[in-house]
């Protein structure tokens, strides 16, 4: 898809957010993404086409709108599907922002660069990466996709720019949560200084009904959800690597 310059094509707008980044938040998901993560609880957005185009100025007078809400720490978080892919529309979007003293946050794989890409990381107040896999094979198991090493690059621009940055992991059992992945991804950011948290995020099943309404058969139906036990021994590795581990 060829997405317009100074739009963007939205999949849904989520007013009051709470969860995608510090306090209230304007939450704008964008549509389309390139990878299609066995787990992915918002499968309607990875398609490329479909959407509603949305002008930047009315998202800004949105943003302006909430403003009140948003209090010292809220703001606006562009997520997706994978808000990289409109980097250049957002690009302008961020800027008017700024200019009106509102946050702004990135939710992303970190799949994507470019100096599009590189502008709009070291413009944002915030970025949230989602580490898929520390190992290239579970990586392309779980995304379709190859080369994690592209995320990881990503999170290295964003560490260079001495901004903050939270990293963000889903814990799935026997496929993401083992103890020696969570060492290696604590081993691997552990000098990082601009990474304010690691958030884990449970395994879940809520999203497995909207694969099947799209006709699509959910790849990992065998997979359990975490036991309190796996989410605390998880909690304290991390903890070994990361000022702050957060479980969603």
């Amino acid at each position: 898809m060829h997405y317009p310059e100074n739009d963007l094509v939205v999949h849904s707008i989520e007013s009051f957010g709470t969860h995608d980044g510090p306090g209230i938040r304007l939450v704008i998901f964008l549509q389309g993404c390139k990878l299609k993560c066995q787990y992915c609880h918002n499968p309607d957005t990875i398609a490329t086409h479909g959407g509603k185009v949305y002008n930047v100025d009315a998202l800004v007078e949105k943003a302006i709108k909430m403003k009140p809400y948003f209090g010292e720490t809220g703001g606006v978080t562009v997520s997706g599907g994978e808000p990289l892919l409109q980097a250049k529309a957002l690009i302008p979007l961020f800027r008017r922002l700024k200019a009106e003293g509102i946050h702004t946050n990135i939710d992303t794989n970190g799949r994507i660069l470019n100096h599009f890409t590189d502008e709009l990381t070291e413009m944002a107040d915030l970025v949230m990466l989602d580490i898929k896999h520390v190992r290239e094979e579970g990586f392309q198991e779980i995304t379709g996709e190859k080369n994690k090493d592209l995320s990881l690059e990503y999170a290295a621009r964003r560490e260079a720019s001495g901004k903050p940055l939270w990293l963000r992991y889903v814990l799935i059992p026997e496929i993401t949560g083992q103890p020696e992945l969570l060492h290696e991804l604590g081993q691997h950011f552990k000098e990082y200084r601009s990474i304010e948290k690691i958030e884990l995020q449970p395994y879940h099943k809520l999203g497995i009904h909207k694969w099947e309404a799209l006709g699509w058969e959910y790849p990992i139906p065998h997979a359990r959800e975490n036991t309190p036990e796996e989410i605390g021994e998880a909690v304290n590795i991390l903890r070994e690597y990361f000022k702050e581990v957060h479980v969603n």
